[in-house]
């Protein structure tokens, strides 16, 4: 069926996070070759209320379309919103993303903690740490992560402790940098400006905090011309090193224990890919400095 986009609820919109790639790429797809799959809703009294799809509604909207082709789930509002978080766990999802949908059925339908953890067959431990990081991180904060000009990854690993340290400070940074689409390395060289340094070099990093990425990285390039190419496999080598101890550290403290079967599979693959390449390394390596000796 179509229905029209202007009547379209879409409450449920703002516990997603926005790519700008993602988004470009559906505005090519659609141009070429229409809109190739539904969008899902439930009804509510006299209201078609958007479950998945938003990205959809949001491009044809803003190339003139008035209607959207739509299915309809003969499910209740909160039966859908499970079903539909079920169906696409871990596609593009993130910590923070599970915290607003999880706060939403906690106040929303009032859902207890426990309940919750039932039906996503996970511990009450990880529902906690869930709540906790959009608890934490300030509404300011969130809104751009929500909006995709800061990434939910970066926001997580950096942006959430600097939180806890100093709420205001992490609400301006966060609409200093919030134009420039840092990467996670780069909010990461950030967060670490800011804990090792001073009261006068963290107000400077808070009122300007581009300045301070860019003297760092001008900084690592006089850094990398001085150094020998010995310097940087060695360099490369105790990363690789304390990589790998801080995932044994995680491990250990029951990183994985709340993992489901495909996450597991994942984790899997990716171990078996970093031990092809560490001995693919341990060979080169042995092969070149026996050839010097």
């Amino acid at each position: 069926m179509e229905l029209e986009i202007v009547r379209l609820d879409r409450r449920y919109e703002a516990l997603r996070t926005r790519s700008a790639t993602r988004e470009r790429r559906l505005l090519a797809s659609i141009v070429s070759s229409g809109q190739q799959s539904p969008i899902v809703v439930v009804r509510d009294g006299d209201r078609d209320v958007v479950v998945d799809g938003y990205k959809r509604v949001r491009t044809l909207h803003r190339l003139g379309h008035d209607l959207v082709r739509a299915t309809t789930w003969d499910l209740g509002e909160l039966e859908a919103l499970v079903l539909e978080r079920i169906l696409r766990a871990g596609d593009h999802g993130n910590a923070i993303e599970e915290g607003w949908f999880l706060r939403e059925l906690e106040t929303r339908f009032g859902v207890s903690r426990e309940e919750l953890a039932r039906r996503f067959d996970r511990t009450g431990s990880w529902v906690s740490r869930r709540l906790s990081l959009v608890r934490e991180l300030p509404e300011a904060v969130q809104a751009h992560v929500r909006a995709g000009a800061i990434g939910a990854h970066g926001a997580m690993r950096y942006l959430v402790p600097l939180a806890r340290a100093n709420e205001d400070d992490c609400a301006r940074i966060a609409e200093a940098i919030s134009k420039s689409a840092l990467s996670c390395r780069q909010l990461g060289d950030l967060y670490a400006a800011y804990v090792g340094g001073n009261e006068t070099s963290r107000e400077l990093l808070v009122s300007d905090p581009l300045l301070v990425l860019r003297a760092r990285d001008e900084s690592r390039r006089e850094g990398d011309a001085r150094r020998t190419p010995v310097e940087h496999v060695l360099d490369d080598l105790r990363i690789v090193t304390n990589v790998a101890r801080r995932a044994t550290s995680r491990v250990r403290k029951g990183a994985l224990d709340d993992a489901n079967e495909k996450e597991r599979e994942r984790v899997k693959s990716a171990r078996a890919e970093a031990r092809a390449e560490i001995d693919l390394l341990d060979r080169r390596c042995a092969k070149e400095m026996g050839d010097a000796g």
